[in-house]
């Protein structure tokens, strides 16, 4: 055990240094040519995965993924969107995964009306652009005028390798934040999670709730998430919590708690971790959603809830066992 927490405390510190995030490009200091990508990545989904591994695969290239502070598609068509990654996720997602940077750029007034030759300009300028991944629907600059074919022109002009990629599909449909925000909205978690290349997550610190899950001998933690993510629809999922990189099995409602809690807008994402029960509060925790169990519902006692959740318990044990036996046959 002792030699396996010093593994675990190694990689969450070379974790912590290993990507450097950057606002503003202002605030790049280039020490070398850069590998880069661009785009919203508003869900690190699989497509988003091969552009990060281009860029990471130039030797001797510092790789860089641009993205904006705020999702352009936002700000221009669809304001109020909901996130798929809020930026504390991807934050905290991207640094597992050997960037060196994520440069984060104002989408203000000066980058709406930046024309798509000075946009690459700059990039070549300020952070030495040698290669560039993009996928092939991308498209940049004032009024999304710049894409490919002028990106194929601007590379021979600026001497840099432009890398094309073809956007990925997955059963006769094109893997995208968009079709993937509507898998999430109707609750499809195992498709979505299969279009991601990952599981869906929700990310924050775990909060204190009323202590009715201690006291009925299941006990809870609660994470508040961000008014700005998307969540799947109100219910009981099938989860599993990473907390300082162990991992435990859990059963975690989305929802109001309508048997226990007053009337309250605020959804609240509530997991009973099954083999575990230690003070969690204040720490970091990252709710993994793998199955659909069942909808919210108002029970008539307390009694009826408790009944319920023991019954969810073990659909989840159920379900990890059969995980488990799985991995052993492929094994």
């Amino acid at each position: 055990m002792k030699g396996s927490r010093n593994t675990l405390r190694s990689r969450q510190c070379s974790d912590v240094i290993f990507m450097k995030i950057v606002h503003g490009i202002e605030n790049y200091k280039a020490r070398g040519p850069a590998a880069v990508t661009i785009g919203k990545f508003d869900g690190i989904h699989s497509g988003h995965a091969l552009l990060t591994e281009r860029i990471k695969d130039c030797p001797q290239m510092t790789s860089v993924m641009i993205t904006f502070e705020t999702s352009p598609r936002s700000v221009l068509y669809e304001p109020g969107l909901k996130k798929l990654i809020t930026e504390q996720e991807r934050n905290a997602y991207l640094k597992k995964k050997g960037l060196d940077v994520l440069l984060v750029l104002p989408f203000d007034d000066d980058m709406i009306h930046m024309s798509a030759e000075d946009f690459i300009a700059m990039l070549v300028k300020k952070l030495k652009m040698q290669y560039l991944a993009v996928g092939d629907d991308f498209t940049f600059g004032f009024q999304g005028k710049g894409n490919v074919t002028l990106l194929q022109h601007l590379s021979v002009a600026y001497g840099f390798r432009l890398d094309v990629v073809e956007k990925l599909s997955k059963d006769g449909l094109v893997i995208s934040s968009t079709a993937i925000r509507g898998m999430i909205a109707n609750g499809e978690i195992q498709r979505a999670n299969e279009f991601l290349g990952h599981p869906y997550f929700i990310y924050g610190p775990v909060i204190h709730g009323n202590h009715i899950g201690t006291q009925i001998g299941i006990p809870t933690i609660n994470l508040a998430p961000p008014e700005d993510k998307l969540l799947p629809p109100n219910g009981v999922y099938i989860t599993k919590v990473d907390i300082e990189g162990r991992i435990y099995h859990g059963i975690t409602d989305v929802g109001f708690k309508p048997t226990i809690s007053l009337a309250t807008d605020r959804v609240v994402v509530e997991t009973h971790l099954l083999d575990y029960s230690a003070n969690l509060y204040e720490k970091f925790a990252t709710v993994i959603f793998l199955s659909y169990v069942r909808e919210e519902k108002k029970f008539d006692s307390m009694e009826a809830l408790t009944a319920q959740i023991r019954k969810d318990t073990k659909t989840a044990r159920d379900f990890f066992k059969a995980e488990n036996e799985s991995l052993a046959t492929q094994g």
